[in-house]
């Protein structure tokens, strides 16, 4: 039923058996059933942005900024593939025992494809980063792994939150973001051009804020000009919830209740995530909307349930058994993503460790034995979670190394709730430190403390960040154990930029999901070698960035940013050095060999970037192709990258793509800058166009 036209005819045909009372009922997220056309209940709402969400038992992956940080197109596509067997699994269990609510359906809005514009932005570990086009790559290969290749959907995925929308989360229920023409062309819109086009996603799911001054779930420019009328999208358009409610008590774009839920009709919304679509019958009365506008909704959303199978007796994914969930496979997956997002951001030689000179290590701080710091948000329930001090004690104790605990100090003050002073470990912290023969730091935040607005339990500002540090009870933390440490190596769990002082070594963690405790170990004693990269640029502070609200890219991301970045985008260490050889341009693709030149097998990540040679490009090259290859000790392997179909192109002030009169080319492992060239030790090769 992946023909989209049959499954379109069998909609139409459904929906002409309606009342205009029942076509209605169809469109909220919440839909009931109509027991004499033998349709049953719909929750539409669901969540697997890094697993199955908020629905009971799941395989936990890294957060998505995580998956990002991998740098590997055909991985991310697996670990979709497996997150959309899970949920038909976990759908054929509940809904033949009549469980149909919330997180329950097969309609999953993920991936979150906004841009990481700002690291103040408490919601940007639920994207990418910051670049459009590893953006637009993941995002394909994501949803076409939720969507599957078979019959029918396997899931039906969703690119959001449709448009330019990255903080502030305070502000977003009456926030306008302004941005040019040309930011969104370029920065702003292609990655969601990009998974209509590519990836045929089956749903686009507005954002709370106005653009350009109209409310997103309701933009005649967005949904209507851009997204049906331009790219040709032919699937289902939901609202973010209860976000059209906002346009008449936020934005003030609309007066009532009705003239809101007819705004959003009118211009292509079809599903209301909330209940202001409950007065879309209010809206006909009043004449602002047409029965034919229902109508059309309605068709829309049984077109995709159609293509589901959700009506079909030979759907292939019905034999899904509910022991597909939650396997050793999928654990072992989901070990493998986590050992592969983290980044080694710096070290001095201490690692990897020997287990036979380590006699006595210390794990220290808030989120050593932390499994909030393993989730991220938007995440299920893991039944195996190895928190990071359980994997180091499980490694250590393999190898008759001691491990020490201690907390160290509490994640932020205000958790304590009076219980503790913020400081009352640090003396056991560092009498821990003083007799080990190395101390494991593990410091940062988890999704209380950047994450959604409304999130409860967060201390900046509804979810966002008000600077690049970690909290003040951490940093006095911090500044204990590098005077009593002998070796200190500071593990990092956050979804955004962080400027953390200290340590002879870093890893920058993410929230690894399930196993990042298992992944820990591994790295730090050279079980496995570091090879995930920076998906975002990291900056020593925000005071170096233009204000929240401003939406210019102007002076953001790596691509505009004039400063001196902490780590770059891209960037990333690893336990062995590389080489790249013979770099050749082939049509749409660039070949070239990598060496391992060190003692131990890794992954090299294959970057290339574009500097075109036009008064429009911008600041800095630009990404335009990535591969990940695994590279044993002392070989080479020759890989071929493919690049940008836009390679070659910029974009101009009035929003237009226009070719460039040059391209040059760099193929290197980081970004070509002289500060990256410098911490990766490897030279790019320079191929003129």
């Amino acid at each position: 039923m992946r023909d989209r036209t049959e499954a379109a005819s069998l909609a139409r045909e459904l929906v002409s058996r309606m009342t205009l009372e029942e076509k209605a009922s169809q469109l909220k997220y919440d839909a009931p059933a109509i027991p004499r056309l033998n349709i049953p209940a719909y929750n539409w709402w669901n969540e697997v942005l890094h697993g199955v969400a908020r629905a009971g038992t799941a395989t936990v992956f890294p957060q998505a900024i995580g998956l990002a940080a991998m740098f590997d197109e055909d991985f991310q596509e697996e670990i979709a593939s497996v997150i959309s067997q899970e949920a038909r699994a976990k759908y054929n269990g509940q809904s033949r025992h009549g469980d149909r609510d919330i997180y329950k359906g097969l309609t999953v809005w993920s991936p979150n494809i906004n841009i990481f514009r700002d690291p103040r932005w408490g919601r940007g570990h639920e994207t990418y980063g910051e670049d459009p086009y590893l953006t637009s790559r993941l995002g394909i290969r994501f949803i076409k792994g939720l969507q599957g290749d078979g019959k029918y959907l396997k899931t039906a995925a969703c690119s959001k939150h449709f448009a330019v929308h990255s903080g502030p989360e305070a502000l977003r229920h009456h926030f306008d973001a302004v941005a040019s023409p040309r930011d969104m062309a370029e920065t702003y819109l292609p990655a969601f051009e990009a998974t209509v086009k590519e990836a045929e996603v089956e749903s686009v799911m507005g954002a709370y804020n106005r653009v350009n001054g109209e409310p997103a779930c309701g933009s005649e420019t967005l949904l209507k000009k851009t997204l049906r009328d331009k790219w040709g999208f032919r699937g289902h358009v939901v609202s973010d919830c209860w976000a059209i409610r906002d346009f008449h008590e936020n934005h003030k774009v609309t007066a009532t209740a009705p003239e809101s839920a007819a705004l959003a009709m009118k211009n292509g919304c079809d599903l209301n995530c909330g209940n202001t679509y409950l007065h879309i019958l209010e809206a006909l009365q009043e004449g602002l909307i047409t029965e034919e506008m229902i109508t059309t909704a309605c068709e829309r959303l049984f077109t995709t349930r159609f293509l589901l199978g959700l009506f079909a007796d030979d759907c292939e994914y019905d034999r899904i058994p509910v022991t597909d969930n939650d396997t050793d496979a999928h654990a072992a997956l989901a070990l493998k993503a986590a050992e592969k997002s983290m980044v080694l951001l710096e070290n001095d030689g201490v690692l990897p460790l020997d287990p036979a000179q380590v006699k006595t290590v210390a794990v220290i701080g808030p989120n050593a034995d932390s499994v909030m710091a393993l989730e991220g948000n938007y995440n299920g329930t893991s039944s195996r979670y190895v928190t990071f001090l359980e994997g180091i004690r499980e490694y250590c104790g393999k190898h008759g190394i001691r491990v020490l605990y201690s907390l160290g100090c509490h994640l932020f003050k205000d958790r304590t709730s009076g219980l503790a002073q913020a400081d009352d470990r640090l003396a056991e912290a560092a009498m821990y430190a003083e007799v080990a023969d190395v101390t494991i730091a593990c410091v940062g935040l988890d999704a209380g403390l950047e994450g959604e607005e409304g999130d409860t339990g967060n201390e900046y500002f509804s979810g966002d960040k008000k600077d690049l540090l970690i909290p003040e009870s951490q940093r006095r933390l911090m500044e204990t154990l590098q005077k009593s440490a002998r070796k200190l190596v500071t593990v990092i769990a956050a979804g955004s930029a962080l400027n953390v002082e200290g340590g002879n070594a870093k890893i920058f963690a993410w929230y690894p999901g399930q196993a990042g405790g298992t992944a820990l170990a591994e790295l730090l004693f050279g079980e496995k070698n570091p090879g995930g990269h920076l998906p975002l640029t990291f900056y020593r502070s925000v005071d170096e960035l233009p204000d929240f609200e401003d939406y210019s890219m102007k002076n953001r991301t790596y691509r505009y940013f004039t400063g001196t970045p902490l780590y770059p985008f891209g960037f990333g260490l690893s336990y062995t050095t590389w080489k790249l050889e013979g770099a050749e341009r082939n049509n749409g693709s660039v070949g070239v060999t990598v060496r391992n030149t060190g003692s131990m097998d890794g992954d090299a990540v294959i970057q290339i970037y574009e500097a075109c040679d036009s008064p429009f490009a911008p600041v800095h090259p630009r990404l335009s192709g990535f591969a990940r290859v695994e590279v044993p000790a002392g070989e080479k392997r020759t890989v071929q990258v493919k690049l940008d179909r836009l390679t070659g192109t910029v974009v101009n002030e009035q929003g237009e793509r226009v070719s460039a009169s040059a391209v040059t080319y760099y193929v290197g492992m980081s970004q070509p800058d002289p500060l990256s060239v410098k911490m990766t030790g490897v030279e790019p090769i320079v191929l003129k166009d």
